[in-house]
């Protein structure tokens, strides 16, 4: 029986080695995982982004492109999802590099299935961690955006521990308009307090 806890999530192989591929896809598959797999880094490009929880087990000497070039033109593209590098010739300054530039996993062939679900498992668990994080950041992007500029600096001024007073004084308007522009800053964003607010702001970084 699957776990249902790995449903719906995705792993991308990319190996010129076709064993390798049909046994890594075939441990992963038996674990429930979706698996496609890629003979290069050209293939894996044309192939459109998961839109769950995902990871790429990829290998580290590639015919065309190689894994940490790879690596690299994601990072160019935004292309954000955990990497594992694999490699029959690992060597410290690829792993060093591998890892500087996101890496979160570096196995070296031949990898035991055990070794691989473990990293593959921690890789998609921690993508679903930073999906969870862009949504969050998303939603209250979309939040924010509804208030005037004017509003939203007094919540910017609140979330700095300004009293009213203080924010009237900051931005050279009286104390009852800044009450008035917390009143509907409040009601836009549905928060009860500037605990709230705080929380809010740090989830689009501020």
């Amino acid at each position: 029986m699957l776990d249902s806890t790995h449903l719906q999530r995705h792993v991308f192989i990319v190996d010129d080695d076709v064993q390798t591929l049909r046994a890594f896809a075939r441990i992963l598959h038996v674990e429930g995982f979706e698996v496609d797999t890629f003979h290069s880094a050209s293939e894996f490009l044309k192939h459109p982004p998961s839109d769950v929880p995902s990871c790429l087990v990829l290998d580290l000497r590639l015919p065309d492109i190689d894994g940490l070039q790879l690596q690299q033109l994601m990072r160019n593209g935004r292309v954000d999802i955990p990497i594992i590098f694999v490699s029959g010739y690992g060597d410290v300054p690829s792993t060093a590099s591998a890892m500087r530039y996101g890496a979160v996993d570096f196995l070296e062939k031949p990898v035991e299935g055990a070794r691989l679900l473990d990293a593959v498992s921690n890789a998609v668990a921690l993508d679903e961690v930073r999906r969870g994080r862009r949504r969050d950041s998303d939603n209250a992007k979309q939040l924010l955006a509804q208030l005037t500029p004017r509003e939203r600096q007094v919540c910017d001024l609140l979330a700095r521990g300004l009293l009213n007073k203080q924010i009237a004084d900051e931005i050279g308007a009286s104390e009852r308009t800044v009450k008035i522009h917390r009143a509907r800053a409040v009601q836009k964003l549905g928060i009860t307090s500037i605990t709230d607010l705080v929380r809010l702001l740090s989830r689009v970084g501020e």
